[in-house]
């Protein structure tokens, strides 16, 4: 979970992770749909999948316990070098270097290390971790050397003055370790949405999107991303005319939200549409009440959806533009 998250950010999932799923059996017994149900809102969906794959061959092949064999490990769905070297210091101390985005800060700047091949800082930096890793408490030094790079060593201004290696530190000598390890500001690509409500017999109509690609087998409303100088109303007639083969007959505008994902920034536009004849419903498409609609994991812009619609259920004002 906490690739690609904070660790505040992280707390709350995990607690409610723990409690879901206790045990690798817990998770390999479990459908994918519970599995991505717990997962959302972290993002990066393909995580928990793998997590769910692991979690069945563990329990399958290894009753349920991790095999302390690196070349085992990283035969495991989403094992890569450093999620292998995680697992196998942290958990079994076993020693080897772990270097995450903030280890990985603090030892550039240890060194000074501003421009230059990546992959030749990545086996420097593995060996000299390999020369001065301790012999015990493996887990703890790995652990302490992210955490000094998330809390001391930051991103931008950081805390050299607390840092227990300043004195060692070459980029503190050079006076200007803010300038190394940080990476340039994310360019997001601003994209319209339209998201249409379908509503009969106090049912909304969602659909699966297909498994393997982005956010895939999350639900979600009908509707897509907006092409060229489209209005909403043609995107959602042309979406849903390729999407379900029914035709758009009336809408009526409701609310817009805006939500970030990793490369986009997207501003949704959702409104109530009426089709002829309704959609129909198969295992990728289904007409779901509003109760038993947070049982569907949904990627976090629909699910924002779901609790505004929740809130006109109730008779609370909805938000115009959140």
């Amino acid at each position: 979970m906490l690739q690609q998250t904070t660790v505040n950010t992280v707390i709350p999932y995990y607690r409610h992770w723990v409690r879901t799923f206790p045990t690798l059996v817990h998770l390999a017994r479990a459908t994918p749909q519970k599995v991505l149900r717990a997962w959302q809102g972290l993002g990066y969906y393909r995580r928990a999948i793998n997590l769910h794959r692991s979690a069945r061959v563990l329990c399958r092949d290894f009753n349920g316990r991790f095999p302390e064999d690196e070349n085992i490990l990283k035969q495991l769905p989403g094992f890569g070098d450093y999620t292998t070297a995680a697992v196998l210091s942290i958990a079994f101390n076993r020693r080897l270097p772990l270097i995450d985005t903030n280890a990985r800060r603090v030892l550039l700047r240890l060194h000074n290390i501003r421009t230059g091949n990546g992959k030749d800082h990545e086996h420097c930096l593995r060996e000299f971790l390999m020369k001065n890793l301790p012999r015990r408490n493996i887990n703890i030094f790995n652990q302490a050397l992210m955490e000094l790079g998330a809390l001391v060593c930051r991103p931008h201004a950081p805390l050299c003055q607390a840092c227990p290696l300043r004195l060692s530190c070459q980029a503190v000598r050079q006076g200007d370790p803010g300038a190394i390890g940080t990476k340039p500001k994310k360019m997001f690509e601003r994209i319209r949405v339209g998201a249409a409500l379908i509503e009969h017999k106090n049912k909304y109509f969602i659909q699966r999107r297909p498994p393997g690609g982005l956010l895939g087998d999350l639900w979600e409303f009908p509707g897509g991303k907006a092409k060229g100088a489209e209005s909403i109303r043609q995107t959602l007639a042309r979406e849903i005319k390729e999407e379900l083969g029914v035709r758009l007959m009336s809408t009526r505008a409701w609310i817009r939200i805006r939500h970030s994902y990793t490369r986009f920034k997207v501003d949704l536009h959702v409104w109530f549409c009426r089709t002829k004849p309704l959609p129909k419903a198969d295992r990728s498409h289904k007409w779901v009440g509003l109760r038993n609609l947070g049982r569907y994991p949904m990627p976090a812009a629909n699910a924002k959806i779901l609790v505004q619609l929740q809130k006109q259920k109730k008779g609370e004002n909805s938000c115009e533009y959140c």
